[in-house]
């Protein structure tokens, strides 16, 4: 018993292996090549494995995608959780956007994988329904942590509830993510974002927005 006890707990994490080494491989090969322009032999070949080790973690590319996506949505909450968690139940929001602004994935090469398969869900309304749960998600993780600061901290009354509060939260970070991808600027986008969210949840900035962003 104790063997196949053994056997099965290092099937298990071979299994694992094998499948972060395909996940770290796709979106290597997404991010030079573009999602709709990669095949699984692609990625299997740049990971060194069969198209049975694909196919025994993922059903498709789609699949793979959105292990990829939960990967980087749990980062970005858990890095915004964290980042807000740190006054307590009073919310300091200059002091908690600085926190945020500055720990933030703002991975480019991200962006491209996932603004092409953005592109992909948009022609496909199952995938789409898909990849907007997650997105709910992770505005949850957001309204969440504002939900808890309110009765202590208000947010501006024009955003009405935490959970309007978090939609602008990420409509902000699509926004710069979105400049980022054109003008490579990380520097730039980090602080257009410390501005921009600082002014919605804040009404208002005593600080001017930088320069040259359009």
């Amino acid at each position: 018993m104790m063997r196949t006890g053994g056997t099965t707990g290092q099937v298990t994490r071979r299994r694992a292996r094998t499948r972060a080494n395909l996940l770290q491989a796709a979106f290597s090969v997404f991010a030079a090549k573009g999602f709709g322009h990669v095949s699984i032999e692609e990625i299997c070949e740049a990971a060194g494995y069969s198209r049975g080790a694909f196919y025994s973690n993922f059903s498709s590319l789609d699949e793979l995608f959105f292990a990829l996506y939960e990967e980087r949505a749990e980062l970005i909450a858990r890095q915004v959780s964290e980042a807000l968690a740190q006054d307590g139940p009073d919310l300091d929001v200059p002091a908690a956007v600085d926190r945020v602004t500055g720990v933030l994935l703002l991975d480019r090469d991200w962006l491209l994988v996932k603004t092409d398969f953005l592109v992909h869900a948009a022609r496909d309304p199952e995938v789409a329904r898909t990849l907007l749960e997650h997105r709910a998600r992770l505005r949850g993780a957001i309204a969440e942590r504002l939900a808890r600061a309110r009765g202590h901290t208000p947010l501006p009354a024009v955003l009405g509830d935490a959970g309007s509060a978090a939609h602008a939260v990420v409509a902000a970070y699509d926004g710069v993510t979105t400049q980022l991808l054109l003008d490579r600027d990380v520097a730039g986008a980090r602080a257009w974002l410390k501005q921009l969210l600082t002014a919605l949840l804040t009404e208002g900035s005593a600080e001017p927005a930088p320069r040259g962003r359009e």
